[in-house]
């Protein structure tokens, strides 16, 4: 978990530093001028995918993973951009290894909110169904993740390069918590393009 954490904290700094040049101090004092379009294309209103690298602190590191995301309309708006922010989005999504490695898929909520009209961060929270291992003999190579489904967070900060395109930096991480025999965890960083309809 510290671990998690240290990388979280990270992720952020690299891409604030990435986006200061546009989000001035006048930009940060004024907040939330962006409003995501309240309609999608029928209950869609989002899609992503990107690329990950896959474990890259632990067991199965060395490939790559395609993710791909679709997010769907919130069941109403708020007005108020901070009462906007506790009304999540549904997400449904999958990581695939490319190495034949655990890929997995995985539903949850969608939590976004908008520091300036370009800059936005993101949590989800949910559970992932993976093909990873889970028995008492793993190989060496392969993550232990003592079971499935497991928990699945994610943390993204993204930039707007229009109304309706995005491009974010990304962190997800599953673990079972400690409910099963291992917990390693498996954590997956990564670039996403994100179009809003």
């Amino acid at each position: 978990m510290r671990s998690l954490q240290l990388s979280l904290g990270a992720l952020c700094l690299v891409a604030l530093g990435l986006f200061a040049c546009e989000a001035g101090a006048a930009d940060l004092a004024a907040p939330l001028a962006y409003a995501p379009p309240a309609v999608g294309v029928g209950l869609i209103s989002e899609l992503r995918g990107g690329v990950f690298a896959h474990n890259p602190a632990g067991r199965e590191s060395g490939s790559a993973d395609v993710n791909l995301e679709v997010l769907f309309v919130k069941p109403f708006q708020p007005a108020d951009p901070v009462m906007a922010f506790f009304v999540p989005r549904i997400h449904l999504g999958t990581t695939l290894n490319t190495a034949e490695d655990t890929s997995h898929v995985y539903g949850g909520f969608t939590w976004s909110y908008d520091f300036t009209d370009k800059l936005f961060g993101e949590v989800s929270v949910g559970a992932g169904f993976h093909n990873g291992k889970t028995g008492n003999f793993v190989p060496q190579n392969r993550i232990a993740l003592g079971c499935s489904p497991l928990f699945r967070e994610s943390a993204s900060l993204g930039y707007r390069l229009s109304p309706n395109w995005s491009i974010m930096a990304t962190v997800e991480h599953m673990s079972n918590a400690g409910l099963c025999h291992d917990n390693p965890g498996l954590t997956n960083y990564g670039v996403r393009v994100g179009y809003v309809f």
